[in-house]
């Protein structure tokens, strides 16, 4: 059987930060006691009339915008019709053949449509809710009922679970980067589903899809698409069938549990909305959407790799966070005869330990290692002044109080050794101190020389060049 290979779609529901929801004058609240903020609109009171939210338009306007889609000229809300205790009407208000946006990108992953629609209730199962004749209920609680949302859909551009939650983070940090939400997972203002499928490898055609709902984390989200591309590639390999549903994974076992056939549009039996005129962006109105825009992740990271050579992971790490970002370029501008990539390499590498180390509870711009400082720490190593291991022993320092790394060396007695004359003798006292390793170095074992190296580094309180050491052991054996 030809190799399977994956085909993952997803479908993000951004919760928009306005004011007020999508269609009435309530308040958005989080944590607050059930069902405060309702009123006979967002309850579905006979004869209310909805009115469109004009903040939650202009924050799709802004994603649109980020994620270069084309701004339909004139967009129509639809009634999306099924009966769950969570939509009081009965039914979704929501766009269908007509949204707001369509045809963007992120990246290389192709957006299908971005569109408005309001949000449903929350449900709270309690007790034994879950089962046949159970003794439990559900509950709900119409605070959320009626919350703006943005659907994203992109097209089923992803080839892998690991790829597909890295693009999901980059989508929600973008997005939190234009302000319009704060894409909290937990609290549920960011929601992504999965639409997942396998196909031969080099196919065009696409395979049964299933959808995974109910990932409240990335990590969660990963692990649900691994665990349904291994069940769909087992099935397909025994002789079986893959079969259109909804899936919810549990992340406790890990395993997968169907929650109903998956509806395709007409079963929603979708139809315009009467009470809601259409809604028509002006250019200005997408004019300054688009010029509002900040340097998001995707942009930024792609100038650091093409202005200063960071190599993508790094150019993507640092680019996520528009904080770390600044920070490293600060770094970067006061070291500017040193390479951009010798400072990104220890803003992600040692800095980002030794803040973890210290607790990690602020970012490289929250600590107290000013920018400056970090780049006269980092030119002091490269201007060999001090050694590698003692500019981490000073960067320590600096995460734990702040100050001078000038003044810590000295203080410290850091600077590196300057006489080749007393390097060369502790070198040689390290060689016959360590005769063995240096038979198993002299026999080609050459991982054997850090013991050596280990020796000298203790004896010399880390003052001593590493790539210096080296060699002076291998002029010692002869080497």
């Amino acid at each position: 059987m030809a190799e399977l290979e994956a085909v993952i779609g997803l479908e993000i529901h951004v919760q928009l930060a306005t004011k007020t929801k999508m269609f009435c004058g309530c308040e958005l609240s989080f944590g607050d006691e059930p069902n405060v903020h309702t009123c006979p609109v967002c309850l579905a009171h006979p004869g209310v009339l909805p009115v469109t939210n004009e903040q939650a338009i202009l924050y799709a306007l802004k994603i649109a915008a980020a994620l270069e889609c084309e701004v339909a000229p004139r967009s129509i809300f639809h009634r999306k019709n099924y009966f769950y205790p969570d939509s009081p009407k009965a039914y979704q208000i929501s766009q269908y053949d007509i949204p707001i946006a369509s045809n963007g990108r992120l990246g290389d992953i192709r957006i299908h449509r971005a569109h408005l629609e309001e949000d449903a209730a929350k449900m709270i199962h309690v007790g034994d809710s879950g089962r046949i004749h159970g003794s439990g209920a559900s509950l709900v609680d119409f605070n959320r009922g009626g919350t703006p949302l943005v659907e994203i859909v992109t097209e089923p551009d992803l080839r892998g679970a690991a790829e597909a939650a890295a693009w999901a983070r980059l989508l929600r940090e973008t997005v939190r980067q234009l302000g319009v939400s704060d894409v909290n997972m937990e609290e549920g203002s960011l929601r992504v589903d999965a639409n997942v499928s396998v196909r031969p490898a080099g196919s065009d055609e696409l395979g049964t899809k299933t959808e995974l709902k109910n990932m409240n984390s990335f990590r969660f989200l990963e692990r649900g698409m691994e665990a349904e591309l291994a069940r769909q590639r087992e099935l397909i390999e025994a002789g079986g069938t893959i079969v259109q549903e909804t899936l919810h994974f549990h992340p406790e076992d890990g395993t997968l549990h169907p929650l109903r056939s998956k509806e395709e549009a007409h079963d929603y039996r979708y139809f315009p909305e009467p009470d809601l005129v259409p809604i028509a962006p002006t250019e200005q109105m997408i004019r300054e959407a688009r010029e509002s825009l900040p340097e998001l992740p995707a942009a930024r990271a792609t100038r650091y790799e093409g202005e200063m050579g960071l190599p993508q992971d790094v150019a993507a790490l640092l680019a996520a966070d528009p904080e770390t970002a600044g920070y490293f370029e600060q770094v970067a501008g006061s070291a500017s005869d040193i390479e951009p990539r010798v400072v990104a390499n220890w803003v992600t590498g040692e800095l980002a330990a030794a803040l973890r180390q210290d607790g990690g509870e602020v970012t490289a711009a929250e600590s107290k290692v000013e920018s400056g400082a970090l780049a006269l720490l980092i030119g002091m190593v490269q201007e060999k002044k001090i050694s590698h291991g003692s500019g981490k022993t000073v960067l320590a320092t600096l995460v734990a109080e702040g100050g001078d790394p000038e003044a810590i060396v000295e203080r410290e007695g850091l600077a590196q050794i300057s006489d080749s004359g007393e390097i060369e003798s502790i070198v040689a006292a390290a060689v016959e101190a360590n005769s063995e390793a240096a038979e198993q170095i002299l026999s080609g074992n050459q991982k054997a020389i850090g013991v050596i190296v280990g020796a000298v580094m203790k004896e010399t309180k880390g003052r001593a060049d590493g790539g210096e050491v080296n060699r002076l052991i291998k002029k010692q054996l002869g080497l």
